[in-house]
């Protein structure tokens, strides 16, 4: 995801020592939000030095357990086949990417891309741009283009919580994760919409309505992630980015709103987001909810299926769940292995 869909001035929202893989932390030179080529370089040096070899370029079509043999049998579109014990859903939150149907997308003459295909704002200098959605990604891009000279307009079609990406000379994850050691959740929002009104000012003059849930509140319930601003606000509230309402419907070279303004636009970003495809893939198991792909049972209790069959990075909880799983997953791994070992040994099922 990081080398092939993401764009060329992404950095990590949070700072590196909160992103960090297990034993192996960031290079001290790094900044504290590392660059994309920083996170990719630290990423190669890691499974350099912890002797892990990925298999890429092999996509799964079927992973089906097999109960005549106790295991899983995991295959590709290459017909190849791996045969385990155990099986670990990884494909995580954000595995296949997100892009509505709106009416006249066939009839509109410009580029229309998701954000998994955007690089950089270069190629679109002096260009009218449309961003549609207000999350981390679209307030970025948006920001990417103003820098390279483009006319961006963002499309917010419903309300986002907007925190400042630092408070107090510290990451405001940071600060929020301190907190709420000591305090419930409901004052933690408080202390961040108080905050964020002192430092960012009231968002809602500038079309940009926060939610009646605080952001904490609303990351539980819903998943939704509030928006670290970067940069992004000050050029919306000098007007350099417009914020516009959601979209009716496209025609050759415009959009109409559903407010019913109409404007024209030379190309459109689709900043909406991405899905889980565990459904497609995942046979006999009724661990995942097909509708959405997440584990039916929710947090903490999402983590294990049956048949050896486990799921990490879906706990709309950032790398803060993915970590908690992780641990638990090799935790029971282990345990497992262990009273395996204490058996009787039996032939073992080939691996092709």
């Amino acid at each position: 995801m990081w080398q092939l869909k993401t764009y060329d001035r992404l950095r990590l929202h949070l700072p590196k020592h909160l992103c960090q893989l297990p034993l192996m932390s960031f290079p001290s030179t790094f900044p504290s939000y590392p660059t994309k080529h920083q996170f990719l370089s630290y990423l190669n040096a890691y499974a350099l030095h912890f002797h892990i070899n990925p298999c890429f370029g092999k996509t799964v079509v079927s992973a089906e357990f097999d109960h005549t043999i106790g295991h899983w049998r995991v295959k590709t579109e290459t017909q190849e086949e791996y045969v385990s014990k155990w099986v670990i859903v990884a494909t995580g939150e954000n595995a296949e990417e997100v892009v509505p149907q709106v009416e006249g997308m066939d009839d509109f003459a410009g580029p229309i891309l998701h954000t998994s295909s955007y690089k950089s704002g270069a190629m679109f200098s002096g260009n009218k741009v449309l961003v549609v959605g207000c999350g981390n990604s679209g307030m970025e891009v948006c920001l990417d283009l103003c820098e390279h000279n483009a006319l961006p307009s963002l499309v917010v079609r419903d309300s986002v919580h907007i925190l400042p990406q630092q408070m107090f000379g510290r990451s405001t994850f940071g600060v929020t994760m301190g907190l709420m050691k000591w305090l419930p959740i409901s004052l933690v929002d408080k202390f961040l919409l108080v905050m964020s009104h002192i430092m960012l000012g009231d968002t809602a003059r500038f079309g940009l309505q926060r939610p009646k849930l605080g952001p904490l509140q609303l990351k539980n319930l819903c998943g939704k992630t509030p928006v670290l601003d970067v940069g992004t606000l000050a050029h919306i509230k000098s007007r350099r980015i417009k914020v516009c309402r959601g979209i009716k419907r496209l025609t050759r070279n415009a959009v109409e709103f559903v407010d019913g303004k109409i404007e024209n636009f030379d190309a459109i970003i689709l900043a909406t987001g991405y899905k889980s495809n565990v459904p497609f893939w995942l046979k006999g198991s009724d661990m995942f909810c097909e509708k959405d792909g997440f584990p039916r049972k929710a947090f903490p209790n999402g983590w294990k299926g049956e048949n050896g069959v486990y799921a990490v990075g879906f706990t709309k909880r950032g790398l803060l769940g993915t970590s908690i799983d992780a641990i638990r997953i090799a935790q029971d791994i282990a345990h497992s292995s262990n009273k395996q070992s204490s058996l009787p040994l039996h032939p073992s099922p080939p691996t092709f």
